[in-house]
């Protein structure tokens, strides 16, 4: 099944860490993504996990996006899974099965990340307008490797969108301010 749900989803923000961020192309962009779609996921019910990569040499995240986190997980294996993210995820929301991915550098944590996730079981959608790399060409062929490897490559507004899945939904309107006040 190709779809979505609010229900079955569960969002993993990867290491927007403040001392990162700034070598990040279109930086500002990427972390207003992820924020709007934690927003966006606490709105309607969807657990947000955050994590930061060996936080004692990279600081914390920004806190526009950790804020938005029920959880942040310290890490230093690339790959968050060796760390703990599927327990992690298990605790918190165990019969969610699809996970949600966006995060930096998209083309080494995310990207491994998500592969970890993809090993784990979970079915994986990855957004590429809200993950970020320090070069372009290394987030497109992340990009690339993870549609192979069968995650599915979205947006933000395509996730926001599918868990929303119609206009009468209580949250709508709220959800699309959200949207509105990102442009």
């Amino acid at each position: 099944m190709d779809v979505m749900t609010a229900g079955s989803s569960v969002l993993v923000l990867v290491d927007y860490q403040a001392k990162l961020m700034p070598a990040i192309h279109q930086a500002a962009t990427v972390a207003a993504r992820a924020v709007l779609l934690a927003k966006a996921a606490r709105l309607l019910g969807v657990p947000v996990i955050g994590t930061q990569q060996n936080p004692a040499g990279l600081g914390a995240n920004v806190e526009s996006v950790s804020s938005e986190c029920e959880r942040v997980m310290a890490k230093t294996h690339f790959d968050a899974c060796a760390d703990g993210l599927v327990e992690a995820l298990h605790e918190l929301a165990p019969e969610r099965g699809d996970v949600v991915v966006a995060g930096c550098e998209a083309h080494v944590c995310m990207m491994q990340t998500a592969l970890g996730l993809l090993r784990a079981g979970k079915r994986v959608w990855v957004v590429e307008n809200a993950s970020g790399s320090r070069r372009p060409a290394d987030h497109a062929a992340a990009m690339r490797r993870l549609a192979a490897a069968g995650a599915t490559v979205v947006t933000h507004e395509m996730v926001i969108f599918e868990w929303l899945h119609d206009c009468r939904h209580p949250k709508f309107r709220d959800a699309l301010a959200l949207v509105k006040a990102a442009d």
